[in-house]
């Protein structure tokens, strides 16, 4: 699918210029993000599932 129409209103709307040497790079990874997004709208979901209210950090894992 062609998101540059929807790229191009979005950064217009917000006023972002988008170089022409990275829009190929922008609509790419706009359409990995769509493509995730497609994912999770497949799940179903339950009265019971909530999104967590506290994110909590942890530090990467260093191998000794």
């Amino acid at each position: 699918m062609d998101h540059s129409a929807y790229i191009e209103a979005a950064a217009t709307t917000l006023g972002l210029k988008i170089a022409a040497e990275h829009k190929a790079g922008v609509a790419m990874y706009f359409g990995l993000a769509a493509g995730m997004a497609e994912l999770l709208q497949g799940l179903p979901l339950t009265a019971a599932d909530e999104p967590g209210n506290v994110f909590t950090p942890v530090s990467p894992r260093v191998d000794e």
